[in-house]
């Protein structure tokens, strides 16, 4: 079972059928133009016009202008496609000449020509040591409306009869600190809705047959949404997976809890089961709630052979029956799909489907999320809203990235390219109380979770704690020098009521063989607030780099190669689970409207500068 989901990591295999088997339509896109390479310090920054109809681009680089041009690897296991320029290239060597070509993409199957290609060779130190720093400037008495919050949405979560358990991982409680990390999603980041697998696997006993007729019991399900609604949380329900007594082959399953991906044997009983499924639910929490603040998602990843063993035609009956099986309960009710991995059968679903989508969802690592705006408007479902239901820096069990603070400056990178485009950027997962290849081993495994065993906080819960400490009103921000906006990126917004202005400015890439940090790419930053009313602020600077708000450093430090903490260890890791300032509050006055601030920005960091008007 590890070696099917092993290669669920695996380019090619992601994709899977997606490719040309389901029904998916052609499209023609033109090469982009205007493609510049703009050589900095250890990196080059690339940008180039934008294409109508185009879902991302994907960079390809080559030694000669002869080629041959091969897709830019920065190591994401995913989709190497991106959704927009400019995109920092920090994989190749320093005095080396790399010659570059971008293509637009229709969709994760469809790939345009590649432009002209343009050469350029990254600095090394010793050329850009004298550079001047990366500029931000914040324009405080601007106004770009609404600061979007696609992390708040939703956030992704180990199957929640887990939050049921009363064993024990490294000795804390697996479903008392499952229910913690939710709340804690819920309480600190703003959080809606849950998302997880497997509502209808066999360990809460949704359906049986006895005497070869279906019996149902939502008891279970009752247990567990019950629990959700008391953290403040809404399911977005996945209806998945199997029943045993419902499925063609209750032998073909995934995960080490055995959730079965086969087809039903029978279809009318399976729209049965969903439609008795979702009655129920009605029934229950009412209408009204369902309808508004709940939603069904069919399956996930059928586009990957371990999560279904049915053809694709099979699985778009799969959610077209689920889907009739929905609405049937009530119009109202809001249904989608394809659920996929790796961006695919997006176009398939929305050229086949019989039955009302109310949004499309799918999902992708290692990069920013693809704007599917495009795909959508060429099938008539123009402002549809999109759901990437799972999203995170790697789709790899057990990586080491994952306790980074290289993929906290990931996360910040994707919710900032989200914003304005994408109704819900759903971080996968919470908590590393998961069990899809087994329980962990030891504190700091490489697991999804935002939080620990032992509920300790990652250098990603800080990201999303960072961003939701932004004010409300996002702000209008330039940046310039080596590397701005592709690799030194920036928010900025104000509480027009208080008048805080806040600005959160990281520096990181894409390049997860830099995960560990590159000096070459460390930058100083001139952080520059205009337009604010005179006076006295308050300057608070939050960091989180590897030598603040970063517990698995501090566990590299004094862990001893130790899979789990002993008391006193336990007691140095929970004090140094906070968030770090870089230096004490002072005081500061706006001399004309302005305020100047510079630092350092280590790669990867981040910093969030805050000014709180002073109020004597």
């Amino acid at each position: 079972m590890s070696s099917e989901i092993d290669a669920r990591t695996d380019f090619e295999t992601r994709l899977g059928r997606a490719s040309g088997e389901a029904g998916g339509i052609d499209v023609s896109l033109p090469a982009p133009g205007g493609l510049t390479a703009r050589p900095g310090r250890a990196q080059v920054t690339l940008s180039w016009d934008p294409v109508d109809g185009a879902a991302g681009y994907l960079l390809h680089v080559a030694d000669s202008p002869e080629g041959p041009f091969e897709p830019l690897d920065h190591q994401g296991r995913d989709v190497l496609s991106v959704p927009h320029g400019p995109y920092a290239d920090t994989t190749g060597t320093p005095g080396v000449e790399r010659w570059y070509a971008v293509a637009a993409v229709a969709s994760v199957e469809h790939v345009g020509p590649l432009s002209a290609p343009v050469a350029a060779t990254s600095l090394g130190a010793p050329a850009a040591a004298a550079g001047e720093p990366v500029a931000v400037v914040v324009d405080a008495g601007s106004d770009l409306g609404e600061l979007d919050r696609p992390w708040q949405t939703m956030i992704g979560s180990e199957h929640l009869s887990h939050a049921l358990s009363t064993d024990r991982t490294g000795g804390h409680e697996i479903g008392a600190e499952l229910r913690a990390a939710l709340k804690a999603a819920h309480d600190e980041l703003g959080v809606e809705t849950v998302r997880a697998h497997g509502i209808l696997c066999d360990d809460l006993g949704v359906y049986r047959e006895v005497g070869g007729e279906p019996v149902y019991d939502f008891t279970g399900v009752d247990r567990v949404y019950d629990l959700m609604l008391e953290l403040g949380l809404r399911p977005i329900v996945e209806i998945s997976f199997m029943p045993r007594d419902l499925a063609t082959d209750p032998s073909s399953t995934v995960f080490e809890y055995g959730a079965i991906i086969s087809p039903p044997k029978d279809w009318d009983r399976w729209y049965d089961l969903v439609r008795t499924f979702v009655a129920h639910l009605v029934e229950r929490y009412g209408l009204e709630e369902v309808r508004d603040r709940w939603a069904f998602e069919v399956w996930n990843e059928a586009n990957l052979e371990v999560f279904w063993s049915g053809t694709p035609e099979e699985f778009f009956r799969l959610h077209d029956t689920a889907a009739r099986a929905v609405k049937d309960v009530d119009e109202g009710l809001r249904v989608g799909g394809p659920s996929s991995a790796a961006a695919g059968w997006v176009d398939q679903l929305l050229a086949s489907t019989k039955e009302p989508l109310d949004f499309v969802s799918t999902h992708t690592y290692g990069s920013p999320p693809l704007d599917l705006r495009p795909v959508l408007a060429r099938h008539g479902y123009a402002g549809l809203p999109i759901w990437w239901t799972e999203w995170g820096v790697t789709p790899t069990h057990f990586n080491e990235v994952s306790e980074s603070v290289f993929a906290a400056v990931f996360l910040l990178r994707g919710m900032r390219s989200a914003m304005g485009r994408i109704e819900a950027l759903s971080y996968w997962v919470v908590s590393d109380h998961f069990e899809e290849l087994g329980r962990p081993p030891a504190l700091f495994h490489g697991g999804f979770g935002l939080r620990t065993v032992g509920e300790l906080r990652k250098p990603r819960w800080w990201a999303l704690k960072l961003l939701s400490m932004l004010p409300s009103r996002r702000l209008s921000v330039r940046a310039s020098g080596d590397g701005a906006d592709s690799l030194v990126e920036s928010l900025a917004a104000v509480d027009a009521s208080s008048g805080r202005v806040a600005a959160l400015v990281w520096n990181g890439t894409l390049d997860q063989s830099k995960a560990a940090g590159s000096a070459e790419l460390g930058r100083r930053v001139s952080l520059r607030f205009t337009g604010l009313p005179g006076g006295e602020y308050e300057l608070r600077h939050h960091r989180v780099d590897d030598d603040h708000s970063c517990v698995p450093a501090v566990w590299r430090r004094i862990g001893g190669g130790a899979a789990w903490p002993t008391d006193a260890r336990w007691a140095e890791l929970r004090a140094a689970d906070r968030l770090d300032e870089l230096h004490p509050p002072r005081r500061i006055t706006s001399a004309g409207g302005v305020v100047e601030v510079e630092f350092d920005l280590p790669n990867p960091s981040m910093s969030l500068v805050e000014l709180v008007p002073s109020t004597h």
